[in-house]
């Protein structure tokens, strides 16, 4: 433990442990209104939840980080079978929840199996193509994994979630584009890619049908957002609305007026409008370029693994991150449709929470690894 001590990446562990905190607080802050009014409940509710999750999670951190990554892909073969049979269940026997069949109820808190699937995808395929390294100049070899992963992407866009299986697929597809497959292959995936998606978006203009549903479209309005306030624009207007209350320097901690029932879900999807409504401007900025330190530290970390495997878990989990950033960010300013996807480190939700820690202690797992080959060479 204490070469592990030594060896962590100590300003990416300081800087998620504070986001981590912060984000605990602005939950308790934005759901207390809506815990007591809309569930019936204590205004802590969602907070001790949120707490529970992330003791749960540091708790499976200081576990995992013991393993060595080769473990961690071992072990995901198994996991890719468990989410592939949750997600088809999930198809059978969920229960809608916000319009989409995403979660299994457990009581106290419930599981959302796409969530899982995005990391045990990162560690799959880390370990697949290091695996497989010698055979990549072949098709059936280079494309499993995609296969595998389109399986995977069409269960969760049949939940419907639009939102997780954009990030899902699009995590797998830049993880493919990473490694160091045939160009020749790649090159003819882009192209039969570009194509399917293609054919697909005029099939469906052609039936008049779509794969995003008019509730979500009807969020998909940034220029004038507050012409439909009465209705679903409200969604964005509202955001907007709170952004504009925060100015600089905000209202103040607890005293936003957008949590009131006028956002839904304001301590998920729109935690970021109200964390500039209560603490301003200056502080959501603050939080945005946390967000770039971070990856830019999971990246440096990559760039220094002395495997393929690391490099490919680290590059995918900074994916991840990015794309859960910009699609609830883009969302919220509707340039794009709302469509669930948490913020990292701020959104509440269990199982969201226990993936970003499983995929950060992965980051720095392959730190700890990278320092001590590091350390046994200088030595040598």
């Amino acid at each position: 433990m204490k070469k592990i001590i030594q060896n962590i990446d100590k300003p990416l562990l300081i800087t998620t442990v504070l986001l981590f905190i912060f984000g605990l607080i602005m939950i308790f802050s934005a759901s207390n209104v809506m815990a007591y009014m809309s569930y019936d409940a204590s205004p802590y509710n969602f907070f001790i939840k949120q707490l529970i999750f992330l003791i749960g999670g540091a708790i499976l951190s200081v576990v995992m980080i013991r393993f060595n990554t080769k473990m961690y892909g071992i072990v995901s073969w198994l996991g890719v079978i468990i989410v592939g049979i949750l997600l088809s269940v999930l198809l059978v026997v969920g229960q809608a929840k916000n319009e989409a069949v995403s979660w299994f109820e457990l009581g106290f808190f419930s599981i959302q199996p796409s969530e899982f699937a995005k990391i045990v995808m990162i560690m799959w395929m880390a370990r697949y193509y290091e695996v497989n390294e010698h055979k990549l100049d072949k098709y059936g070899a280079s494309l499993f994994p995609l296969l595998i992963g389109g399986i995977l992407a069409f269960l969760i866009i049949f939940q419907p979630d639009l939102g997780t299986a954009i990030i899902f697929s699009l995590i797998i597809f830049a993880i493919f584009l990473s490694v160091p497959i045939s160009k020749e292959i790649k090159r003819k995936i882009l192209l039969t890619f570009v194509g399917l998606v293609v054919v697909v978006a005029l099939v469906l203009v052609s039936s008049g049908k779509t794969i995003i549903y008019e509730r979500q479209l009807e969020r998909l309005n940034f220029t004038r957002p507050c012409d439909r306030l009465l209705d679903e624009g409200s969604q964005v207007c509202n955001a907007y609305i709170a952004i504009n209350n925060g100015s600089l320097t905000g209202v103040g901690l607890g005293n936003s007026t957008q949590k009131y029932l006028y956002l839904p879900e304001p301590y998920t999807d729109f935690i970021f409008a109200i964390i500039v409504e209560e603490l301003g401007l200056l502080v959501g900025i603050g939080l945005l370029l946390a967000y770039a330190f971070i990856l830019y530290r999971i990246i440096s970390i990559a760039r220094k693994s002395y495997t393929n495997r690391g490099a490919v878990m680290c590059y995918g989990v900074a994916i991840y991150l990015f794309l859960h950033i910009a699609v609830n960010l883009l969302g919220l300013f509707g340039l794009m449709p709302m469509t669930g996807v948490p913020l990292p480190f701020m959104s509440y939700g269990g199982s969201y929470t226990t993936c970003l820690i499983v995929a950060l202690t992965m980051v720095q797992r392959v730190n700890i690894e990278t320092k001590i080959r590091g350390n046994i060479k200088k030595e040598n």
